[in-house]
C-alpha cells in the first residue's frame, strides 16, 4: 500500500498569492480582496460536474450582502476551462465572482485533496475536492476548511454568523487552531 503525502495550509499562515483568471479573462489574485473589502472569502469548488458545488455555490449568494458589511470579498474558483464556467454559469444564479483554470499546481499549494474524473463524461481533467479559505486584513488565513468529499462542506449560515462575530472588535477573535 503506497503512503501519500499532502502538504496542507495551516490557521494562521499567509495564504499564497495565487493569479486566477475570471471569464471575462481579468486576471485576479487569490487573497487580495477587490477594493472597499479587507477579508476574502475563496472557495474553491469541483466543477461544473459536480451538482452539490452548483447548489453550493447558488446558497453562497443569499449570503453575499452579509459578507459585504462585514468586509469580506467573495471569490469561487475551480479547475473547470473558460468553456466549462461558461456552461456552468447557466445553471448559477450568483454575482461574485468566479475563475476558472486552476492548475494542479496551484491546488497542491493550496494544500487540496485533488481527484481524477471517474470518465470522460464527469470532466476531463483532474478537479480540486472542496476548500474554503477565509484571509483576514493582513493576508494570514483566519478559517480554513478543506474536504476530500463534495459533501463535506461548511454550513453557509453558521459560517456568516460566525464570521461576523469574529470581525466584530468587541470580540477580540485571534485565529483558531495555530497549534499542531
Amino acid at each position: 500500500m503506497s503512503q501519500h503525502y499532502t502538504d496542507k495550509l495551516h490557521a494562521g499562515s499567509k495564504f499564497p498569492k495565487l493569479p486566477v483568471t475570471l471569464f471575462n479573462d481579468k486576471t485576479v489574485t487569490l487573497g487580495e480582496p477587490r477594493s472597499g473589502f479587507d477579508w476574502q472569502l475563496i472557495l474553491v469548488y469541483r466543477g461544473k460536474h459536480c451538482p452539490l458545488c452548483t447548489k453550493y455555490l447558488n446558497q453562497l449568494e443569499s449570503h453575499i450582502a452579509s459578507l459585504a458589511a462585514i468586509n469580506v470579498d467573495v471569490i469561487a474558483v475551480s479547475g473547470d476551462s473558460q468553456a466549462q464556467l461558461a456552461e456552468h454559469q447557466l445553471q448559477l444564479d450568483v454575482q461574485f465572482d468566479i475563475a476558472y483554470g486552476l492548475s494542479l499546481t496551484q491546488m497542491k499549494e493550496l494544500g487540496l485533496y485533488i481527484s481524477d474524473p471517474r470518465s470522460e463524461q464527469e470532466t476531463d481533467h483532474h478537479f480540486a475536492e472542496p476548500g474554503l479559505f477565509v484571509v483576514n486584513d493582513e493576508g494570514n488565513i483566519q478559517v480554513i476548511d478543506i474536504s476530500n468529499n463534495p459533501f463535506v462542506r461548511p454550513e453557509l449560515t453558521a459560517l456568516v454568523n460566525g464570521l461576523t462575530w469574529i470581525r466584530n472588535p468587541e470580540n477580540n477573535n485571534p485565529v483558531r487552531g495555530m497549534h499542531r
